[in-house]
């Protein structure tokens, strides 16, 4: 049986997300199963591994983004029971690329294995300043991961999970912070507040190619990448105001960092791995 169910997020680029599948097949092939959200994609431009094809007036217009769109896949699979068959889950979006001949599902199975308190890994980018933080160690626990490629223990997931009535607005991430402004920081806090650590691994890699954001997104039917940020930011400060009372996103990045640090006091064994 497949351990890990891999969600990739779809609009507009079939040719893109094609690519990423069948890399992932030839070389993870045995340890995963892939599921593609189409959010709200024109219907010549499917992924032709599309699995769920979300077509309301809303998401044709505006889209899921990362948050909606993981939301949507993961309530799928909850839905069905097919949720019980993994025991992780890996969230990515299509823009996502690993180098050749990485066994990179297996080798993040492999990780949770041997790091029992670890509830959310990622690859490192190779232009992260992390990277050099982790050293020769290969792995090490953050408060902050940017979240293009999450890999998630489903035993972290199933305690913070909504599933009193849940929707593709709350299934886990929030939807009403639609472009995602510090949504790493809000689970990864969820993270050491429940006994669970995220962690970043140089053992594989991935990197996020903007340059469709940059490039394409009138085809992907979203705004330029300067409006993204400008929005990004400005609807954002919005969210973390009225829903946590910050007036910075430093305040949102403490208040995951706090909960890291007292992780370590009641974890004390597991300090060799702080940054």
């Amino acid at each position: 049986m497949k351990k890990t169910a891999t969600v990739i997020l779809n609009r507009n680029l079939p040719k893109v997300t094609d690519k990423l599948v069948e890399k992932l097949i030839e070389f993870n092939n045995e340890y995963t199963d892939i599921f593609v959200v189409e959010a709200g994609s024109d219907k010549d431009n499917l992924s032709k591994y599309c699995s769920w094809y979300v077509d309301t007036p809303e998401v044709i217009k505006n889209g899921l983004r990362y948050s909606r769109g993981m939301n949507y896949g993961l309530l799928e699979l909850w839905k069905s029971g097919d949720w019980e068959k993994y025991d992780s889950f890996f969230l990515i979006t299509n823009d996502t690329k690993f180098p050749n001949n990485q066994d990179t599902i297996l080798t993040l199975q492999n990780l949770i294995l041997d790091n029992p308190r670890v509830g959310i890994i990622s690859p490192c980018s190779k232009s992260w300043a992390e990277r050099d933080l982790i050293g020769d160690e290969t792995l090490k626990y953050f408060w902050f991961i940017h979240n293009n490629a999450y890999f998630i223990r489903k035993e972290f997931l199933a305690q913070i999970i909504n599933t009193s009535s849940p929707t593709y607005m709350d299934f886990l991430f929030d939807g009403d912070n639609f472009r995602g402004y510090l949504s790493e920081s809000e689970v990864i806090a969820k993270a050491y507040v429940n006994d669970w650590a995220a962690a970043i691994t140089t053992k594989v890699f991935s990197e996020e190619d903007e340059s469709y954001l940059l490039n394409k997104n009138t085809l992907i039917k979203t705004d330029t990448y300067i409006e993204n940020m400008e929005l990004y930011v400005e609807e954002g400060k919005k969210w973390i105001k009225k829903k946590y009372g910050f007036n910075s996103k430093w305040q949102m990045i403490q208040y995951s960092k706090l909960f890291y640090e007292k992780f370590f006091e009641y974890y004390p064994k597991e300090k060799h791995k702080k940054i």
